[in-house]
C-alpha cells in the first residue's frame, strides 16, 4: 500500500512538473502572439503609410482637381512627410522602391495644382468679373492646395504668390483708376484761388464769369447741406454712370467719401481673403501698392488746386470716421494709409485758411468800401465761414483750429474798423459796425449754440456800439438839451452863483422840445428803419434811444423844479406820461 501511494505521489509530482512546463510554454506563446500582433499592427501602419495605392496615382495623375483630389492630396502630403521624418522609414528597404514614386507623384501634384491655380487667377483678369464672389465661392474651396505648395513646392508657391499679387495689383489698380476717372466727371467746382473772404466781389466776378452761376458761391463759405455727408458716412459708394445719367454734380468731399468707402470695402475683403487663403497678411500690402499709388496720384493732383476750406475740413472728418470704421472692423490694413491722407489734408487746410486770413489782413479797403452802412458782404462771408468751421469742430475739438479762428476774428475786426472810418460821420461809422456785428451774431446763432468766445465778443461789441449810436442819434436832434443836462442840470439853482441856472436859460430848451419832440422821434424812427437791416435790432436801438431821451428830459424837468419861479414853464413842459405813451406806441410796432 505504501509502495502504491509512493508511486501515485511520484506521478502527481510528474504531472505538476508537466503543468508548470505547459504554463511556461503558454505564457511564452502568449507573449510571442502579443509581440506578433504589435509588430503586425506597426507593420500594417508602416505599410499603409509608405505604400502608394494605384487609386491614389490615378487620381493625382489623371483626376480632376476636385474634393476627392484634395483629400488624396492630403494623403500624399502625409506620406511624403512620413518618409522624411520617420526613423524606421528612413532605414527601410521599401523606401528605395517607394521614394522615387512618391517624388514623381509630388512633382506631378505640384505641377497640376500650379496649372489649376494659375487658370483660376486668369479668370480674375476677365472684364466685369466679380472678384469677391470668385474668391469666396471658388478659390477658398481650394485653399488646401496653397498649404500643400507651401510644404511640398516652395518655389512653385512663390510663383503662385507672385502671380496672384501681380494679377490683383493690376486688376484693382485698373478698377480704381477707372472709378476715379468716372468720379472726376461728377465734380462740382466750389472755390478757386480768388474765392477768399477779403477779396472784393468785383475782382472775383472777372475770374468767375465763365463758371456756373454760384448758387455754389455761397458754398465757399457756408456749410449748409454739405454737413449731411457726415451722416451718410456708411452709405454705399456712388455708382458713377447712374449719377452721370441724372446729370448730378457733387462737391469734392462727396467723391472723396465715395472713393474711400470703395477702398475700405475692397481692402477689408482682400485683407481677410489673403489671411484665409495664403495665411499671410503681408501679401495685402504688395497687392495694394498699386491701388494706393493710383489714389495718391489722384489726390496729389486734386489737393494742390483745392481752395475749398470747408470741403477740406469735411474730408478730414470723413477720414477720421473711416479710421473709426476700420477700427470697429478690427482690420488694421489701412491704418498707415489713412494716417498719410490725414497728414496731407491738414497742411492743405491750414494753407487755404491762411489765404483767407491774409485776404483780410491785406484787404484793399478803398476797393472794398461801399457807401452803404448795411452789412458788408465780407462780414457775411466771414460769419458763414466761421460758423461752418465751429460747427464742424464741435465733434473734432481741435484746439489749433480754435486759435486760428481767433486770429481770423481779430483780422475781420481790424478790417471792419478801417472800413467804418471811410464814412464821414461818426453815426454812420457806428451804424456800419452795428449792422456787421449783428449779422455775424445772427449767422453764428443760426448755425447752433457753439459760437462761444467769438459770438460773445461780437455781442459785447454790439452792445457798446449800440450805446454810442444812441448817443449820436439823440445829439442829432436834441444836442442843446443833452449838452445842458450833462453840464448844468446837476447844479443847484438856489445856490448864490453867477452861473446859477435861470428860467431864461432853460425856457428856449423847453419850448424847442415841446415844438419838435414828436417830429424828432418820427425822424429818429425813419432813420433807424433805413439804417439797420435787422428790423428787431433797429427797434431795440430806437427803444434804447427813446428811453435815454426820457432820462435826459426827466433830468431837465427835475432841474426846472429846483429853479425859483420855474413853475411858470409848466405850461410848456411835456408830461412824462406823454413821452411814455409815445415810446409805447413805437414799441408796439415790433
Amino acid at each position: 500500500m505504501e509502495t502504491l501511494l509512493s508511486g501515485f505521489q511520484a506521478e502527481i509530482g510528474s504531472i505538476s512538473s508537466d503543468i508548470k512546463i505547459l504554463q511556461e510554454k503558454s505564457m511564452d506563446m502568449g507573449l510571442k502572439l502579443k509581440n506578433r500582433k504589435v509588430a503586425e499592427s506597426k507593420l500594417a501602419k508602416f505599410v499603409e503609410d509608405i505604400i502608394v495605392p494605384p487609386r491614389m496615382v490615378d487620381i493625382i495623375v489623371d483626376g480632376e482637381v476636385n474634393d476627392e483630389f484634395l483629400r488624396t492630396l492630403e494623403i500624399l502630403s502625409k506620406k511624403v512627410k512620413f518618409i522624411e521624418v520617420d526613423p524606421m522609414a528612413k532605414t527601410s528597404k521599401a523606401l528605395k522602391d517607394v521614394q522615387p514614386e512618391l517624388e514623381k507623384l509630388r512633382q506631378k501634384a505640384v505641377s497640376k495644382v500650379f496649372e489649376f491655380i494659375v487658370q483660376k487667377l486668369y479668370a480674375l483678369r476677365k472684364p466685369k468679373t466679380n472678384i469677391q464672389i470668385l474668391q469666396q465661392s471658388v478659390l477658398l474651396k481650394y485653399k488646401y492646395v496653397i498649404s500643400f505648395l507651401k510644404e511640398h513646392g516652395k518655389e512653385v508657391y512663390q510663383e503662385v504668390r507672385a502671380a496672384y499679387i501681380d494679377t490683383m495689383n493690376k486688376v484693382l489698380s485698373a478698377h480704381f483708376r477707372a472709378y476715379i476717372q468716372a468720379l472726376e466727371k461728377l465734380q462740382l467746382d466750389i472755390a478757386t484761388s480768388t474765392d477768399l473772404i477779403g477779396v472784393e466781389a468785383r475782382s472775383m466776378s472777372l475770374f468767375s464769369s465763365r463758371r456756373e452761376t454760384l448758387k455754389n458761391r455761397s458754398a465757399v463759405y457756408a456749410l449748409g447741406d454739405r454737413i449731411n455727408i457726415l451722416k451718410e458716412i456708411d452709405q454705399p459708394a456712388l455708382i458713377p454712370h447712374i449719377a452721370e445719367a441724372s446729370s448730378a454734380k457733387y462737391p469734392y468731399e462727396v467723391l472723396f467719401r465715395s472713393l474711400h468707402k470703395l477702398l475700405m470695402d475692397t481692402a477689408t475683403s482682400e485683407y481677410l481673403f489673403c489671411d484665409d487663403f495664403f495665411g499671410e497678411e503681408s501679401i495685402f500690402f504688395d497687392i495694394f501698392a498699386g491701388p494706393f499709388a493710383v489714389i495718391d496720384e489722384h489726390l496729389n493732383a486734386i489737393l494742390p488746386n483745392c481752395y475749398d476750406a470747408i470741403g477740406l475740413m469735411l474730408m478730414i472728418l470723413i477720414t477720421h470716421q473711416h479710421q473709426l470704421t476700420m477700427s470697429r472692423r478690427r482690420i488694421p490694413c489701412l491704418d498707415s494709409y489713412l494716417d498719410k491722407v490725414n497728414i496731407s489734408l491738414w497742411p492743405r487746410f491750414k494753407m487755404v485758411f491762411d489765404l483767407h486770413l491774409s485776404s483780410l489782413r491785406n484787404a484793399n479797403v478803398k476797393m472794398l468800401w461801399e457807401d452803404d452802412i448795411h452789412p458788408h458782404y465780407v462780414m457775411r462771408r466771414y460769419a458763414e465761414f466761421t460758423a461752418s468751421l465751429i460747427q464742424l469742430n464741435v465733434e473734432h475739438g481741435d484746439g489749433q483750429l480754435e486759435l486760428n479762428l481767433e486770429r481770423l476774428r481779430m483780422a475781420v475786426d481790424d478790417l471792419l474798423v478801417k472800413l467804418a472810418k471811410m464814412f464821414p460821420k461818426p453815426k454812420q461809422q457806428i451804424g456800419f459796425l452795428i449792422n456787421n456785428y449783428d449779422v455775424a451774431i445772427a449767422v453764428l446763432k443760426e448755425a447752433g449754440s457753439d459760437g462761444g468766445k467769438i459770438q460773445m465778443h461780437f455781442e459785447e461789441s454790439l452792445k457798446s456800439n449800440t450805446a454810442l449810436f444812441v448817443e449820436e442819434l439823440l445829439l442829432e436832434h436834441f444836442s442843446d438839451l443833452i449838452k445842458f443836462v450833462k453840464t448844468r442840470a446837476s447844479e443847484d439853482p438856489s445856490s448864490p452863483s453867477d452861473r446859477a441856472v435861470t428860467i431864461a436859460e432853460v425856457e428856449p430848451l423847453v419850448k424847442d422840445f415841446a415844438n419838435r419832440w414828436k417830429a424828432a422821434i418820427e425822424l429818429m424812427h425813419k432813420d433807424v428803419i433805413t439804417s439797420f437791416s435787422n428790423f428787431l435790432c433797429g427797434m431795440d436801438i430806437l427803444r434804447a434811444a427813446l428811453t435815454q431821451l426820457l432820462l435826459y428830459y426827466t433830468r431837465l424837468s427835475d432841474c426846472i423844479k429846483r429853479i425859483p419861479g420855474g413853475s411858470v414853464l409848466n405850461k410848456d413842459l411835456v408830461s412824462i406820461s406823454s413821452i411814455m405813451y409815445e415810446i409805447r406806441k413805437y414799441s408796439r410796432t415790433f
